[in-house]
């Protein structure tokens, strides 16, 4: 009897262990999408447009690995393809409201 009691805490514990990692794979995820964008914004207000393009591909490759929330996802990276298509053309104030709209979606995440 113990050794059933013992094998089935061991294996709640495996599935709940389990679960709490994708979530914090998840967080890790939406953080680093938020990090970049935040760079990116940096770089605009240093007129450095070429960067802060960078900084919005490496946060679009990175919100591509994004599981659940897909329509706030999907949101946030409409943001994101506008901030680039604005920053060629070196509209900065458009550029930083459009990625701060994207900020806020990956926040919410």
């Amino acid at each position: 009897m113990n050794l059933i009691k013992n094998a089935v805490l061991t294996f709640v514990m495996a599935i709940s262990l389990g679960a709490s990692t994708v979530a914090f794979a998840e967080n890790a995820k939406a953080a680093e999408v938020i990090a970049h964008i935040e760079e990116a914004i940096a770089e605009i207000n240093k007129h450095d447009f070429n960067a802060a393009y960078t900084h919005e591909k490496a946060a679009r490759n990175a919100s591509d690995e994004i599981v659940g929330n897909e329509a706030v996802v999907k949101q946030g990276l409409d943001s994101l393809i506008k901030a680039q298509i604005i920053g060629k053309s070196a509209d900065e104030p458009k550029a930083i409201a459009e990625l701060s709209k994207a900020l806020g979606f990956y926040k919410s995440l």
